[in-house]
């Protein structure tokens, strides 16, 4: 007995991150097959990936026709999805991929809090990381880069707290090239790096991160834009507000600062590795942009590693042994308690009658066709076909061969007006009815 013990404790990080694997991907396929995901966002990845798939530009023809999605935002870091695309050419081969890599980051977490405080302590915060609102949030809305930047956190800034600062370094500068705002949390562990002792390393990867920052915002997207402008740019412009108001203002971002800090007993805030948070605080908050501010969508699922690599830093201040035990089981618990997305799963497990139909109805446009579909449907024919969105296309110079919409038309990327009145264009462009369901109207250009 004594002989497997240590052998058991080896094994639970792996077993609690397959756990969360099998949850996350199974959530994940589910709203896809419910026809729950979106054009924007995983029908526009999913393009880019096949795009480098093919060995070609990552163009995204739903952002616009010709888009290289490298003028958007800088993740060449999907390239590493291509060959498992080519292998499995489908926008559930991305969702995998990014429940496989959300379930990974929990695996340095659970072994360090074991390593810490005991087996209870490491698969109690390993599930509250697992579990966290930012980290669901991220799963329940289709696929994203950000998705990369969560394991190179979770095993870099557990090296740095274990002082294998090398191993931190190797993992935490591939950050650049997963979006262009994390060159910044680059250069912020960089500085922790050197406070710790290693000033050499550090300011290595701080005027590597600065730099590749500066190259990245100032001259790559710029120059892969087709209005060779940072897309971003306007958000972060002054507005002659108060920086402060701006900054924490209005209350949502209090609240999510809060909510941010609650799941770890607010004790994250005694470890200075949560430094690494406020690059992505920052620009969230001073951005004009309210999805930024909140805690819905993937946008702080890199602070979780973050957050509770800091907590594990604070645990030693509250004791060993039984006080750090007890945290991480209060962790747990505080982190089920604050609401988050993914809830009820076996209530997702059956797709409706309605989805099936809807999908059938889909299989009427052929493979590698050109396609206008709007934000529910184009996920669904990405793989196959080249799509455009709904109601941007078609216009008078871009006429794919087929339309597809739901019915009623689907209002989350335009108002109703809009959709009514692309509808109603479609004649006149040389589209007739092909087919219509209770929920999907196909047209084809003649």
């Amino acid at each position: 007995m004594p002989a497997t013990a240590p052998r058991a404790t080896t094994r639970t990080p792996y077993l609690l991150a397959t756990a969360l694997f099998l949850s996350y991907a199974c959530w994940s396929v589910q709203r896809h097959r419910q026809l729950r995901t979106s054009g924007y966002d995983l029908g526009i990845f999913e393009q880019a990936v096949r795009g480098y798939a093919g060995l070609g530009a990552p163009v995204s023809t739903i952002k616009a026709p010709g888009f290289n999605l490298l003028g958007d935002h800088f993740h060449p870091i999907l390239a590493v999805l291509a060959p498992f695309y080519r292998l499995a050419p489908s926008p559930i081969t991305l969702l995998i991929a990014q429940a496989a890599l959300i379930a990974a980051s929990s695996i340095p977490i659970t072994r360090l809090a074991t390593r810490l405080a005991g087996r209870l302590a490491g698969v109690s915060a390993g599930l509250a990381y697992g579990l966290s609102w930012g980290l669901q949030s991220a799963i329940d809305f289709d696929f994203h880069e950000v998705a990369f930047a969560v394991p190179l956190l979770a095993f870099g800034l557990t090296a740095l707290l274990e002082r294998r600062f090398a191993a931190a370094a190797a993992w935490t500068l591939p950050l650049i090239t997963v979006k262009e705002d994390l060159p910044a949390t680059v250069a912020v562990i960089g500085l922790l790096v050197a406070l710790r002792g290693r000033r050499r390393l550090g300011a290595a990867m701080i005027l590597v991160a600065v730099g590749a920052g500066l190259l990245i915002v100032g001259v790559l997207l710029p120059a892969l834009n087709p209005g060779h402008v940072y897309a971003y740019a306007g958000s972060t412009a002054p507005d002659g507000q108060n920086p402060l108001q701006r900054l924490f203002l209005p209350a949502v971002k209090l609240r999510t600062l809060l909510e941010l800090a609650a799941p770890t007993l607010f004790l994250s805030l005694r470890s200075p590795l949560l430094l690494a948070a406020v690059p992505t605080l920052a620009w969230r908050f001073w951005s004009t942009n309210p999805s930024y501010w909140g805690t819905g969508f993937q946008y702080s699922a890199v602070l979780m590693p973050i957050v509770f690599v800091a907590f594990l830093d604070a645990l030693p201040t509250i004791g060993t042994g039984r006080p750090a035990r007890t945290a991480c089981v209060a962790a747990l618990a505080a982190t089920i308690l604050i609401p988050a997305p993914i809830r009820g799963l076996p209530d997702h497990w059956r797709v409706s009658p309605r989805a099936q139909q809807a999908k059938l109805a889909l299989t009427r446009i052929p493979d590698g066709a050109h396609v206008a579909a709007d934000n529910r449907l184009a996920p669904q024919l990405t793989a196959r076909r080249t799509v455009y969105l709904f109601p941007a296309y078609p216009q008078p110079d871009v006429r794919p061969e087929w339309v597809a919409v739901t019915t009623p038309p689907d209002t989350s990327m335009a108002a109703l007006v809009t959709m009514t009145a692309a509808l109603d264009r479609l004649p006149a462009y040389g589209y007739r009815e092909a087919l219509r369901t209770n929920d999907v109207i196909i047209f084809h250009r003649q």
